[in-house]
């Protein structure tokens, strides 16, 4: 989600792919995702404060506007995230944001998802999903 309003590698990529696809779906985690992601940003000095306020006001109006159909994160998703971890192999890497993503887009009934994150993709078919890489 971040890309779409970040420039960083990838990023023109990615919002390509998100104009062309008829819905963008995603967690509802990408709220907190994306307000960490600006802070962290402004932290290492590669954005201004002021223009990371105008950039999580953007990215809020937009989801007000509900340009991204969110998924929330539910108690449900969270329990599912619980059972499916407790079989996933310990040489598989995967991050509590990265396993609500993927559970979440399970739960919504979607047969891929999308990412560039390395461990997010190796995870994905563990849990019965395909990892589409952008």
């Amino acid at each position: 989600m971040g890309k779409c309003y970040l420039n960083e590698p990838d990023s023109a990529t990615v919002r390509e792919l998100a104009r062309s696809a008829e819905r963008v779906h995603t967690s509802a985690l990408c709220i907190a995702e994306f307000s960490c992601a600006l802070h962290r940003k402004v932290r290492e000095g590669s954005l201004e404060q002021r223009d990371a306020r105008k950039l999580a006001d953007f990215f809020l109006e937009d989801v007000a506007n509900e340009t991204w159909n969110l998924v929330p994160v539910s108690d449900r998703i969270l329990r599912q995230v619980d059972t499916l971890i407790r079989r996933l192999p310990k040489s598989l890497p995967l991050r509590t944001g990265d396993a609500i993503h993927i559970v979440s887009a399970i739960e919504a009934g979607f047969p891929e998802i999308w990412t560039n994150d390395r461990h997010l993709l190796a995870a994905a078919a563990h849990f019965g999903i395909k990892g589409r890489s952008v």
